[in-house]
């Protein structure tokens, strides 16, 4: 009697641990996520995040987790707006660029400060040192789940007059769309302009702006060498990109579906990597007379930065951008950042 009842207890714990078990997460519910997505015109949407919500990740989950995703582009939202929609819950996750959201705390900026960095595997470094700083502030501002930190092509200045090195770029105007950016242009001595995207091209051909700032493959596809000489390709950001998810849509999924879904997006972003480092020597190449690989090339003016060009950038970097952002995000976040991007690229920010 006591073997029977003992084999029961035995039989029924394993039958309540079966319920615990990978198979068994096949009957979680089917969770559907609604994400905004990047430049709708650009590769990391058309590419990564457009295909993976709206085809791969359903496809890995057999339904499982379910995707559907828009660009901001199409939907009309501005990219200070796209964090507070995502707060309220309009969408479940979202990609984005800190840099749009820095006005509502500057510790958004730290990984992708102004000619801080100037190459893409030290700015991978970068990216992954100052994560968990920006994991905490997502979740305490945004009350969301911060799932990963991407490149666009590096920023660089695309001028509509001659420039020969960093000196040259003193007095002029120079279309910058983020305060970081700002600081840099104002560290060499030039005025920075905000004008939009779209408007650059009839902006640099009236002389409104001498030249403007955008990534190498989006001056490519957008024909900015229809208006720009020289090609400055000193890098001066990253355009670096969130992904964050509605922190409540979150933890309404289970803990198998977190997991799967986590390392779908891992695999993701490693391939966003990848794929912004090949598109940037590509993008270069086309506009500075090629080869071309993806199309006509364009004639700019191919000006590489000299070793003296990037001991001027250390100054700038130090005396200007760093100690800027110091002033504006406070004695503590500074230390955070020295104690974290600082040690990787042997700078220290300190406000004056």
């Amino acid at each position: 009697m006591k073997q029977s009842i003992k084999a029961g207890l035995i039989a029924g714990v394993a039958a309540l641990a079966l319920q615990f078990t990978p198979a068994a997460h096949a009957a979680d519910a089917p969770v559907v996520i609604k994400a905004v997505g990047t430049w709708g015109n650009l590769t990391n949407f058309t590419k990564h995040e457009g295909p993976f919500w709206n085809k791969t990740i359903g496809e890995k989950t057999g339904g499982n987790i379910v995707g559907e995703i828009k660009p901001q582009t199409e939907l009309g939202l501005k990219g200070f707006e796209i964090m507070r929609l995502l707060k309220l819950g309009v969408f479940d996750y979202a990609h984005g660029l800190p840099g749009y959201v820095a006005a509502e705390n500057a510790v958004f900026e730290g990984a992708d400060l102004s000619s801080i960095v100037q190459d893409i595997g030290t700015e991978r470094k970068v990216a992954e040192a100052y994560f968990p700083t920006l994991e905490k502030a997502f979740a305490e501002i945004y009350d969301a789940k911060l799932l990963q930190l991407y490149p666009f092509p590096s920023q660089m200045l695309w001028c509509n007059a001659e420039i020969k090195s960093i000196d040259d770029l003193k007095g002029k105007k120079i279309r910058v769309y983020a305060t970081t950016l700002g600081d840099f242009v104002e560290g060499v001595g030039g005025s920075s302009v905000t004008v939009g995207f779209a408007e650059v091209i009839p902006a640099l051909e009236k002389g409104v702006v001498d030249c403007g700032i955008t990534g190498t493959m989006p001056a490519y596809n957008a024909k900015w060498y229809q208006a720009a000489t020289h090609a400055y390709t000193m890098r001066v950001g990253w355009g670096l990109a969130f992904g964050a998810m509605n922190m409540k849509k979150w933890n309404s999924m289970s803990e198998s579906q977190q997991k799967t879904l986590k390392a779908e997006i891992d695999a993701m972003t490693d391939r966003m990597w990848e794929e912004t480092a090949k598109e940037d020597g590509i993008a270069v190449k086309c506009l500075t007379g090629g080869p071309c690989e993806i199309g006509e090339p364009a004639n700019m003016v191919h000006v590489v930065p000299s070793a003296e060009d990037l001991k001027k950038r250390d100054k700038i970097a130090t005396d200007v951008v760093l100690a800027r952002w110091a002033e504006r995000c406070g004695a503590e976040c500074a230390a955070n950042w020295n104690a974290t991007v600082g040690k990787i690229v042997g700078l220290e920010a300190k406000a004056k």
